[in-house]
């Protein structure tokens, strides 16, 4: 037989267990799922329907309405193949004119063996057009001081017999470095010149005393330029000139 006592507990357990039911209920398989305070955000995140997986990524436009591309891929580097030559196209590997020019660049990181080509072009140029209208105050900035005297001298000659020299460009052909050296700290480069050009010389009468006015001539000069590498100035000047036959 049970006791008083039992019956009570047991009254009590049942009383218990139905307060319970009725507070949480039970599950019909319509509850929803437990609240994911991150669950939004990762909406926000993905659109409906994404799949996961880095294959699967989308790129949203910018602000300027433009797809964001991904990075382009980055071409490997082929070891295997040497740099080219420092001086390609100027001087052969190993030769006294490219170990001149290293020798230069050596004090002159800034040194460009292509870029003083052209602008010894350009000096060749104007110094024959200045010398042909004896333009001294041209020569000057640009022909060194005994250079410069003995140009200066032709041209007070040339006045003094009452003579006209008319140039005039019709191209440089070619201009090669043949030599290049560093001595202390000053830089020594030989350019040979072959141009074509026009050129006569008329005396006081207008008569052609030199030259042919209608005549291409094929002139070739072989000119010195040199430049101290320890100063700020970075221009060269012809030092030195010779007419090659």
């Amino acid at each position: 037989m049970f006791d008083i006592y039992t019956i009570i507990f047991l009254a009590l357990a049942v009383f218990i267990f139905i307060r319970l039911r009725s507070v949480l209920g039970q599950r019909t398989g319509r509850e929803r799922p437990p609240y994911d305070p991150y669950s939004r955000r990762d909406a926000a995140k993905a659109p409906a329907g994404a799949e996961s997986g880095a294959d699967k990524v989308i790129n949203f436009p910018d602000r300027t309405g433009e797809q964001t591309l991904p990075p382009a891929p980055v071409e490997p580097v082929d070891a295997s193949e040497p740099p080219p030559p420092r001086w390609a196209g100027v001087a052969e590997i190993g030769s006294a004119v490219a170990n001149g020019l290293d020798a230069i660049a050596a004090q002159d990181r800034d040194f460009d063996a292509k870029h003083f080509i052209s602008g010894a072009r350009a000096a060749y140029e104007m110094i024959v057009v200045a010398f042909a209208e004896g333009d001294r105050a041209a020569l000057k900035d640009l022909l060194a001081k005994d250079v410069f005297d003995g140009f200066a001298a032709a041209i007070s000659e040339r006045e003094t017999r009452g003579e006209k020299m008319e140039t005039r460009f019709v191209g440089i052909e070619k201009a090669d470095i043949t030599e290049a050296s560093v001595k202390g700290r000053t830089a020594q480069i030989t350019v040979r010149f072959l141009s074509q050009l026009i050129s006569v010389t008329r005396d006081r009468n207008g008569q052609v005393v030199d030259g042919d006015p209608e005549l291409v001539a094929d002139v070739t000069d072989v000119w010195t330029f040199s430049r101290d590498l320890g100063a700020r100035d970075p221009n060269w000047k012809l030092v030195a000139t010779e007419a090659a036959s």
